[in-house]
């Protein structure tokens, strides 16, 4: 093999892998996010999740895309195992499309989706038809790629070395080995077939030694859903065991199946993928026989594994025992990390911090309150210590977004990204008004000051409404609904008249001398502090639907 032939192969499988790679991630960006809704809404049974992981994965053309996402998923709260694991069990048959895909041999055509592509991709603005000529173009890509590697791979027959080499791998664990290695190296299982279908167009590997590389393969995609669980909670490193387990069960019967019938199973799959001709040094039958191949057996490794899912959760739950850790502090982030970061659901795990940031700020305001209403000095230290946690939350998630925001994110995640730095903006406000009540009420303990009953009865008028307020923002702004529109404009509008209404009858108190100044300035101060509060509240139940007349920010 001379040093041409070598490099034609070396740049046909790049533009092979990263043409899979285009399309894998334009589909995913174009479609990610409604995709990503309908497998949260979708998985209330095993059999559901697992419908559900066929088409998701068969859509994004990716099952390690698929899988990672499901751990991000559990890690987050939003599946428990058994959902996860029907969905896990899907994605194994929806990633067989792609090699049903490269089967046919389009490599004739594919200068015409190379040209579509490039034209959508750089003479187009809209976000969305740039993301479907990505697509278009990784599909041109891949056929391309094919078609120079398998016109690389016919000098491979002439060299001895090589075909010894090949020869040399003639053992069923060698083959097995190969195929984990490869597919390990480079995270799909896809991309992995679609070079063993053309190896064996091309007359280099027999059938019955792509078996032994497609087993290899199913266990080779278990690598990217382990390395996406390192630094996630334990329920999320049970969700890649539960897919490595099930690769590695179906994959040991199908192989013990293939040491007892292997003759019988290669008859079959002949028998219904057709036995075609030599067309130019290339038969067209054994692409179909090799992705035949790999659909019945990632559906027979479903049908036997499918029965015990209950059992494979529980072995899973024995291999990563015992619950997280509990932190006796809240600085730390829960659903969010930069070591497993990944962009199909960067935006929903940031969204999920932020909520709870959120949480933590709105019940430090009411503790904060608790303590200037109640006098109690003894709550106050837990007040500051929560401020310094959402001052950590806020500094951790605004560099998330940020590193967020240099990746190539779903077209509906982009456009609420920026809306998200407002939000977390705004809850770290609510924050510092919260320390601010706090050092109201550490200055009435120590000077003795004593509110009116009138001035406690508004206080509390207040804070009712601005509580209900807060609520329905963060459910808003979690849940991306217009459901509490109104009824937050209607409650922003009463806090700002209760405010200045307030504001009156203080001064009211202050001339018939039923207060003294000093008492009435922490009043006015806290007046002032909660109905901003509110104008903070409302900024985050209208971040995502960008459509707040009045952002504010103090």
């Amino acid at each position: 093999m001379n040093l041409d032939s070598l490099l034609q192969l070396v740049a046909g499988l790049g533009l092979f892998l990263y043409g899979m790679k285009l399309m894998s991630e334009g589909l995913e960006k174009a479609a990610g996010a409604r995709l990503r809704s309908i497998l949260e809404m979708c998985t209330k049974n095993r059999f559901v999740g697992m419908i559900v992981g066929i088409l998701f994965t068969a859509v994004v053309q990716s099952s390690s895309a698929t899988t990672v996402l499901v751990v991000s998923f559990v890690n987050a709260g939003l599946l428990n195992l058994m959902q996860a694991a029907g969905v896990i069990l899907g994605a194994n048959i929806g990633t067989t499309i792609t090699a049903q895909l490269i089967a046919f041999n389009l490599s004739a055509v594919a200068p015409v989706f190379l040209m579509i592509g490039v034209c959508m991709v750089m003479f187009t603005k809209k976000p969305m038809v740039k993301r479907i000529g990505e697509v278009i173009l990784g599909f041109g890509m891949l056929f391309f790629g094919m078609s120079i590697m398998s016109g690389s791979m016919e000098t491979l027959k002439s060299s001895p070395q090589i075909m010894d080499i090949i020869g040399s791998m003639d053992k069923a664990y060698l083959a097995v080995l190969v195929g984990f290695g490869i597919t390990a190296v480079i995270q799909s299982s896809s991309a992995t077939v679609g070079i063993v279908l053309i190896m064996a167009s091309q007359g280099l590997i027999p059938l019955h030694m792509c078996f032994y590389i497609i087993l290899g393969c199913n266990m080779g995609s278990c690598v990217s859903a382990m390395i996406a669980s390192m630094g996630s909670k334990k329920v999320a490193k049970r969700a890649a065991w539960i897919h490595f387990l099930v690769n590695i069960f179906g994959s040991l019967v199908i192989y013990l199946l293939l040491e007892l019938f292997g003759t019988q199973v290669e008859n079959f799959i002949v028998a219904i993928s057709g036995n075609g001709t030599m067309v130019n040094g290339v038969n067209e039958a054994i692409r179909r026989q090799v992705a035949n191949t790999h659909l019945l057996f990632k559906v027979f490794q479903v049908a036997i594994c499918f029965p015990f899912t209950k059992l494979i959760v529980r072995m899973a739950e024995r291999l990563v025992p015992g619950e997280d850790a509990k932190t006796d502090t809240t600085t730390h982030l829960e659903f969010i990390s930069e070591h497993n970061f990944q962009t199909s659901v960067a935006v929903p795990n940031a969204i999920k911090e932020i909520v709870r940031m959120g949480d933590m700020a709105f019940g430090n305001l009411k503790n904060a309150l608790r303590g200037l209403l109640e006098k109690n000095e003894e709550i106050l230290p837990s007040v500051y210590e929560t401020e310094n946690s959402i001052n950590y939350l806020n500094k951790e998630i605004t560099n998330y977004l940020v590193k967020a925001n240099q990746y190539s994110l779903p077209v509906d995640d982009r456009k609420i990204l920026g809306s998200l730095f407002h939000v977390v903006n705004d809850i770290e406000r609510i924050g510092d008004h919260a320390e601010n009540v706090a050092d109201f009420a550490k200055q009435s303990i120590e000077d003795n000051l004593s509110f009116s009953d009138e001035a406690i009865g508004e206080i509390r008028e207040m804070t009712q409404t601005i509580d209900k307020l807060l609520k329905y923002s963060l459910e808003m702004f979690e849940k991306n609904t217009r459901e509490h529109l109104d009824e937050i404009l209607v409650m922003e509008n009463n806090v700002d008249n209760m405010e200045r209404r307030f504001q009156q009858n203080h001064v009211i108190r202050l001339t018939e001398n039923k207060c003294i100044a000093e008492t009435g300035m922490v009043f006015s101060d806290l007046l002032s502090n909660l109905e901003r509060v509110a104008d903070h509240g409302t900024n985050i139940a209208f971040s995502i639907l960008d459509e707040n007349p009045e952002k504010t920010d103090d």
